[in-house]
Parts: structure tokens; sequence; C-alpha cells
């Protein structure tokens, strides 16, 4: 494996009801193995906020943490992967994101989303327009080591193969729960994979 000096700071991005804390062992392992890992909480985290906003923050966190010639990494878990999906497709982040994975993301939408009527819930709806705008240029996304990782068991995440992409590569793990894919040792050895490998298509990082 690569010196970590060869390697990009990975950014984890929570899903909603979530905090930093949920990647506590998957930060910790990723740190064993020689990455820097950072992580942010986005607030308010309980849906009351669209994930445009959100995107906002993962963007000023961004901007504010690395040089802008630094190119990184980013892994999203469930809501956060919408949330990375708008910042790389709408705020810039396909000029500096060289390896972007998801984790049980609902790409293209949840059922479980129709729980309550507030702004990031209807974000994340089947057909919702935040969806409809992300998928007019998805094919961007090639451009990138692009990875979406799902489980078939996942209850969350409704239908669960919605956590699929048409691009990039398909990544399938039997992990049981949603919230144990970024706990249980076989979903993070397969992102550890996903952040080992080769950058495709390398990207001149455009100074901000």
């Amino acid at each position: 494996m690569n010196s970590s000096l060869d390697r990009n700071p990975v950014i984890l991005v929570h899903g909603i009801w979530d905090t930093k804390t949920i990647f506590n062992t998957l930060s910790a392992h990723l740190t064993q193995l020689g990455w820097c890992v950072h992580s942010l909480n986005l607030t308010p985290n309980d849906g009351s906020l669209g994930l445009d906003s959100l995107a906002k923050q993962l963007a000023d966190y961004i901007s504010q943490t690395f040089e802008p010639e630094q190119a990184i990494d980013i892994v999203g878990y469930s809501m956060g992967g919408i949330v990375s999906r708008y910042y790389v497709q709408r705020l810039g982040g396909i000029h500096r994101v060289q390896r972007f994975i998801t984790i049980s993301s609902p790409h293209s939408g949840t059922l479980t989303a129709y729980s309550l009527p507030l702004p990031g819930y209807l974000d994340m709806r089947p057909n919702s327009g935040l969806l409809r705008d992300l998928y007019q240029d998805v094919t961007m996304l090639k451009r990138i080591n692009f990875t979406s990782m799902w489980t078939p068991f996942d209850v969350m995440i409704l239908p669960s193969h919605s956590s699929k992409m048409p691009v990039g590569k398909e990544v399938k793990v039997n992990v049981l729960l949603h919230r144990q894919m970024v706990t249980d040792i076989q979903s993070i050895n397969a992102l550890v994979e996903e952040l080992k490998a080769p950058i495709k298509n390398k990207i001149p990082v455009k100074n901000e």
C-alpha cells in the first residue's frame, strides 16, 4: 500500500439524525491504516434543512480546511451521500474530489422519506426535484473514481437498490442493517479497497 503521503485526505459525511460520531469505528480503522480522516457535523441534522444547504456547509468546511490545490476523497453515508453528490455536481467539488464513495445513499429516493414533510425528507423522496436535477448530468461522475456501496437488506433505503447508480462502480455487501454499513468489517474492508484504487483520471485541481 502507498504511504500516507501519497493519499488524499478522506472526508466522511454523515446521514440524517446522525453526527460524525457514527464514524468512530471507521475513522479509527482508516487512521490506523494511514489515512488522514476528517469529518464534520451537518446542522441541523433532522431534515429541517434542504440538502443543498447542507452541501454548502460541506463546501465551506472543505474550503476552510484544505488548500485549494489539495485533492480530496469523500465518503458519504446515507443522506450524506446525496449531500456530497450535490457538492460534487453543483458546488465545484468535481474539480478537486478524486475518489467519491457513497454508502447506502438514496440516489433514487427512499419511501421512508415520506415519514415527515420536512425539506430534507422531501429532497430524498423518489423523483424529488433535487434528485431529478442531479440525475440530469450524472455522467459527470464518470470523470472521477465514483463507487456506490449498498446492501440488499437495507430497510432504511426502500427499495434498497435505490442506493445503486447508473454510473461508476457498484459494490454490494451483504450487511444486515443500514447503520452497520459504516461499522461492519466487511463493509469497511470494501471501502478501504475503493480508497486504495488508483485514480483513473487525474484531474488538475482548479484554484478557487
